[in-house]
């Protein structure tokens, strides 16, 4: 925990307390401000936070981001993934929360020869016989975890949440879903999904069946109303595995507009990170907010 405080402290001295105004795609502007948190949550975390000025309380969008399992990779901290998408959630009064998962920045060290391995707790283990639904159950607590901290700190509307995940992000979010809190109203997901590339090998998948198999499980008890967006271009999880994850989903109960989108650049996985994409995204997330009010 100290080691958090101190990394945050770093981080503070870059982002902490940034007031601005932004803009959103409109031409509207409302007064924003960025922050880095340590969440004192039962694992604590770090977490990117934007939000209206002003003390609230606001609605709350909690984003999810997506996993690596190259500890390298993770030792970058992923706190602005979602900057851009983040802020246009901010622009239309919502407090953003964006947490690191366990396993990033400092905490991401796997040295195998000496038997020293991270907390990373999202590896879905042999493609012969993966589990997927346990590690987006994991993250699905954290967001449970992160509500209620929220609404106790009377910072956030109750029962007025979406939440957002972008890959096992999105992964995270369908699990959250399958448990119907009653403070989440909608959920929304960009290239949802678990083992995809398996060895960096694009459309590669692990064990695509038991994926598909393990959304059916979800959807047999979701209900939150929710929007899957996946992109044509998308070598993580392409057009056919979405399809069928989607049809599995909605078969067994679960509630999801699914869209598939034209192609992004030269891989659609990353879509939601790119501010060009905003123009493209956002009619469709208005849309489908507009109509479960």
């Amino acid at each position: 925990m100290q080691r958090l405080r101190i990394l945050a402290a770093a981080a503070l001295l870059l982002l902490a307390q940034a007031a601005f105004v932004r803009a959103d795609d409109q031409g509207t502007s409302r007064r924003l401000q960025e922050e880095i948190w340590v969440l004192p949550l039962p694992l604590p975390m770090f977490a990117y936070l934007v939000r209206p000025i002003g003390d609230g309380p606001f609605p709350l969008v909690i984003m999810n981001h997506g996993v690596s399992l190259n500890a390298r990779d993770r030792s970058f901290f992923p706190l602005v993934e979602f900057r851009d998408a983040a802020m246009w959630f901010a622009q239309r009064g919502y407090l953003v929360v964006a947490p690191v998962g366990t396993g990033y920045g400092a905490a991401a060290i796997d040295i195998p020869e000496r038997g020293i391995y991270g907390p990373f707790f999202s590896k879905v283990g042999k493609c012969t016989n993966p589990n997927f639904l346990d590690p987006g159950l994991a993250v699905a607590q954290v967001d449970l975890w992160i509500i209620d901290y929220m609404a106790a700190e009377k910072r956030i509307v109750p029962k007025d949440v979406i939440v957002v995940g972008q890959s096992a992000g999105g992964w995270a979010s369908i699990a959250l879903s399958s448990l119907n809190p009653p403070q989440v109203k909608a959920i929304i997901t960009f290239a949802a999904g678990r083992g995809g590339r398996v060895d960096g090998k694009p459309n590669n998948n692990c064990g695509p069946d038991k994926l598909v198999e393990a959304t059916g499980v979800f959807g047999q008890t979701s209900r939150v109303p929710m929007l899957w967006l996946y992109i044509e271009n998308d070598t993580f999880f392409g057009p056919d595995l979405s399809k069928r994850m989607h049809e599995a989903f909605t078969r067994a109960g679960g509630r999801a507009e699914y869209h598939l989108l034209p192609p992004w650049r030269d891989e659609g996985h990353y879509f939601v990170g790119s501010p060009d994409s905003i123009p493209t995204w956002s009619p469709l997330v208005e849309r489908f907010l507009d109509n479960i009010r």
